[in-house]
């Protein structure tokens, strides 16, 4: 997989170069400032982008303004965003297109290496990818999820994870069946017909993410 990487860290950016690339992926490029990684990204048209939320000059939201601006030059661009803090607005606005390839992650999710490589990999095959402590805060909101049970909260809280049906099920020890009918369920409460445009999904997933605003 070819790889674009906007970190202002130096050992963290090298860091990810060395885990990457040991994994097998190619690091095309990096950039260590909001306004390098859009022309970055066009230069190199990698397979998946992976940027800190915040970067030099102001350290506010530079990688995420440069995330939503390259999704709409470069449709599609699997884009796995790394976060200090849990920022729930931030998910939210670059899920918003409702397309997927979007992730997620908390920077201490980096260390545990097989979740950041799945993570990763998710994203880059157009599923999401929410970090569990994001998902965790959510959970205590209510409106308009209050229409759902028990377990389809547990069904949406793991589908805003990335997870498939047949992990669900085995994280939940029920069968893929049940997590079917639970999925129906959730889209038939939040209102997602089966003839909406985008992935129905990720449009639960968004308004999961909605809640918390």
């Amino acid at each position: 997989m070819r790889l674009v990487i906007a970190e202002d860290n130096v050992l963290l950016r090298e860091g990810l170069q060395l885990l990457l690339t040991t994994v097998g992926h190619e690091v095309v490029a990096v950039a260590g400032s909001g306004p390098e990684v859009v022309p970055t990204l066009l230069e190199h048209r990698p397979d998946a982008a992976i940027l800190d939320v915040r970067l030099p000059p102001g350290f506010r939201d530079e990688g995420l303004r440069a995330a939503i601006q390259a999704r709409k030059l470069l449709p599609g661009l699997p884009i796995l965003v790394l976060s200090q803090y849990v920022e729930e607005t931030y998910a939210a606005e670059l899920l918003a297109d409702g397309a997927g390839g979007i992730g997620y992650l908390l920077k201490d999710r980096v260390a545990r290496v097989e979740e950041f490589q799945e993570a990763l990999e998710r994203v880059a095959a157009g599923g999401t990818a929410l970090d569990p402590e994001v998902v965790s805060q959510l959970l205590t909101r209510r409106d308009p999820l209050d229409s759902l049970t028990p377990r389809e909260r547990e069904v949406l809280s793991l589908m805003a994870q990335g997870l498939d049906n047949a992990t669900i099920a085995a994280t939940l020890v029920i069968t893929e069946r049940s997590v079917s009918k639970h999925i129906g369920n959730i889209f038939g409460k939040l209102g997602l017909p089966p003839d909406q445009a985008g992935d129905r999904r990720v449009r639960a997933v968004l308004t999961f993410l909605e809640a918390g605003d």
